[in-house]
């Protein structure tokens, strides 16, 4: 069978979701550099599409501070109506539970009803809430902040285009015949987007394979072998950019064969948590459900495994209507139901494994909604709540509310981003930087050099000073 060059790059990784090739590619592809180690441990990246309404997820239980006058007076209890009554919240409370409380007004907090499931891991102390996430000059497109938080630049600073976050340290610490990474999806996750490594894109893991083609599907092993021998060929060549692809080339084939059997591997010894992720029936729990096989097959020791960084999403939150108030059937509730109690199946699935302390999955949305809503959802708006999650997280609230007060919101009625004062924001990339840090085990220089740099301008409106150590992670 003929191989056209067109088709050998094609399929050295592209279209298995795999190597991105870009204009830096060949700088120094073959250096690894061993100063970060993620070791033993897991990153899952989890993404909530559309804009998650972060006033109604995290919402003013008491009026201490005057958080729920506001509130009240911003979101309707009639008709049409966004207000969460402060009896329909989930309010953590209990013995040894880490208290829900801001830090700034002293206000009690509680989860929207719908995240029953992040509520149960928050009384266990695994979740951290971390308030009024965003970053200077805030976008209110979609395309536009979702390219803002996968890359970590919102300066748009030209050394750091075209690379995510963790994206960039994939590139230093990984070369071309490793797949440190994964996204259970369609297409790469821009968080991890680099020039250097692989990364995987997988739907269902028993289905995943090499990306032949349909025709004489009985030549299959042919098939295989003629890539097999293009790409060792061109692994062995002193042509740099030749020897990358082939390098890369081939390790996408035998990842495209590894995957698959651990399917079998998990199912063999966790049938029944299988089917309760497959018992949800919704999005997230299938997700959650492919990153657990493959977590569970690097756990295991699997041949040809090696991912410890994940990504994946729930689409929906773009709710400028039918939004809902917390009722079962509401746009938010669902979201929320489904999302919350897929990654309480998780956390306890790893847990039951044995390696809840070992797996942290951060969540993120590329921004909240506007503090007033519309006639019966929310418009575009700016900073809401991240969370971090895992056996090894120290549970609680970090960061500050936003000011939600009708006085202090901008020109379109948002609240506005600021590194000063009693509602001082929290930047998005010092969550980021932390995991990084104290999780990845990058040192602070070189996340500051080459990773997070902070921003110039203004210290009261921009990002100048750093904090890689916000304490939800030891």
């Amino acid at each position: 069978m003929a191989i056209t060059r067109r088709q050998f790059i094609k399929r050295t990784g592209l279209g298995a979701g795999g190597l991105l090739l870009g204009p830096s590619l060949f700088g120094s592809p073959f250096v690894r550099q061993a100063f970060a180690n993620i070791g033993s441990r897991y990153l899952v990246v989890f993404y909530l599409d559309g804009g998650n309404d972060g006033l109604n997820t995290i919402v003013p239980y008491d009026n201490v501070g005057g958080l729920r006058t506001h509130y009240n007076g911003q979101r309707g209890a009639g008709n049409g109506g966004l207000q969460l009554a402060p009896g329909s919240l989930a309010v953590p409370s209990g013995g040894g539970v880490p208290p829900m409380v801001d830090p700034n007004t002293g206000a009690q907090l509680g989860f929207h009803p719908g995240l029953i499931g992040l509520h149960n891991l928050y009384l266990d102390g695994k979740v951290a809430v971390v308030q009024g996430a965003g970053y200077p000059d805030y976008s209110l497109s979609h395309e536009t902040s979702t390219i803002v938080w996968q890359t970590g630049n919102p300066t748009f600073n030209s050394l750091l285009s075209g690379t995510g976050w963790c994206g960039r340290h994939l590139q230093s610490a990984y070369g071309p015949t490793d797949v440190p990474g994964v996204t259970i999806g369609s297409s790469v996750a821009g968080e991890f987007r680099q020039t250097a490594t692989s990364v995987l894109t997988i739907n269902r893991v028993r289905d995943f394979g090499f990306p032949y083609d349909d025709y004489e599907e009985n030549d299959e092993p042919a098939k295989r072998d003629a890539f097999a021998a293009v790409y060792g060929e061109a692994a062995g060549s002193t042509n740099p950019k030749k020897s990358f692809l082939g390098a890369a080339g081939n390790s996408t084939l035998l990842s495209s064969e590894s995957y698959p059997p651990l399917y079998g591997v998990y199912t063999g010894a966790r049938q029944s948590w299988y089917d309760d992720y497959s018992a949800l029936d919704t999005g997230p729990g299938r997700r959650f459900r492919e990153m657990a096989q493959v977590i569970y097959g690097v756990h295991t020791g699997q041949p040809g495994v090696q991912a410890r960084f994940f990504e994946s999403r729930q689409g929906g939150y773009d709710t400028h209507a039918d939004q809902g108030r917390g009722n079962p059937g509401d746009a938010q509730y669902d979201l929320f139901r489904e999302f919350g109690d897929a990654v309480e199946l998780f956390y306890r699935d790893m847990e039951d494994i044995g390696i809840a302390n070992d797996v942290c999955v951060v969540v993120w949305s590329e921004f909240s909604r506007r503090i007033p809503q519309n006639d019966n959802g929310t418009d575009h708006g700016s900073q809401g709540p991240m969370f971090v999650i895992g056996g090894s997280v120290n549970g609680g609230v970090y960061g500050n509310h936003p000011n939600i007060d009708p006085n202090a919101l901008d020109d379109q009625e948002n609240t506005p981003y600021s590194q000063q004062g009693s509602f001082r924001s929290t930047d998005f990339r010092d969550v980021f930087g932390t995991i990084l840090k104290h999780w990845v085990a990058i040192p602070e220089p070189t996340l500051l050099s080459s990773i997070l740099p902070v921003d110039s301008g203004d210290p009261a409106d921009y990002w100048t000073v750093h904090d890689f150590d916000m304490g939800f992670l030891p």
